[in-house]
């Protein structure tokens, strides 16, 4: 799966001469804490709640209220914006997005095509999103994670049809592989939770949890 899968691409956006008061309305209608800087299509910036923060002035200021709301009044956007915004290509893997973020300790990613042009945007709320989308966890079902002592191939081939021949669907499979054993955790499309708990014992899995998942409404 890819960052264009998971990013959001209605996005709220600001130019660079927009005032901070108008940004800072503008989160706040939209409920987001960041705003893209963009001049003619293209990134040039971003300004998040932390930025503009930094750029409101002290409680321990000289200024007069008067003077503090006239010095925020002729501040833009283009006065505060992190400009060095590190980005990331739609196509790009969602691991990478994911790594990108973690390397530079962002919790946001605008996302921009190979001309440079806003597409997009990613966030730690997308990645969450992508993780349960994953993981099949809003599908509902039964969750099965299975030990796997000794490894061999075709283990998922085998696990595949035996629930196949028992008319059980997998949602999706995550395989864990650790020094000495292998985890696997499996989503099934149904509500028979001990059934196929059973099942897998009978056949000499080692189960070690089976526990419903609920559907999303």
């Amino acid at each position: 799966m890819s960052v264009q899968d998971f990013m959001t691409k209605n996005l709220v956006v600001v130019q660079p001469q927009t005032k901070i008061f108008d940004a800072v309305d503008l989160m706040k209608k939209n409920d987001i804490h960041r705003l893209p800087v963009v001049e003619n299509d293209r990134l040039i910036g971003l300004i998040t709640e932390g930025t503009i923060q930094e750029a409101l002035p002290s409680k321990a200021t000289t200024l007069s209220v008067y003077e503090a709301n006239y010095l925020l009044n002729k501040t833009t956007v283009a006065d505060v914006m992190v400009k060095n915004v590190q980005t990331v290509l739609p196509e790009a893997l969602l691991e990478e997005g994911i790594s990108l973020m973690r390397k530079n300790n962002v919790g946001v990613l605008p996302v921009v095509d190979s001309q440079e042009n806003l597409v997009g945007i990613i966030t730690n709320n997308d990645i969450f999103d992508a993780f349960l989308k994953i993981t099949g966890y809003k599908d509902g079902g039964t969750r099965v994670q299975i030990q796997i002592v000794e490894d061999h191939k075709g283990i998922l081939a085998d696990l595949t049809k035996l629930l196949a021949d028992n008319d059980f669907s997998i949602l999706t499979v995550v395989v864990n592989r650790k020094e000495l054993e292998t985890i696997v955790e499996l989503q099934i499309q149904t509500r028979e939770t001990e059934k196929v708990q059973q099942l897998l014992k009978d056949a000499g899995y080692q189960v070690l949890e089976a526990v419903l998942t609920n559907e999303e409404d």
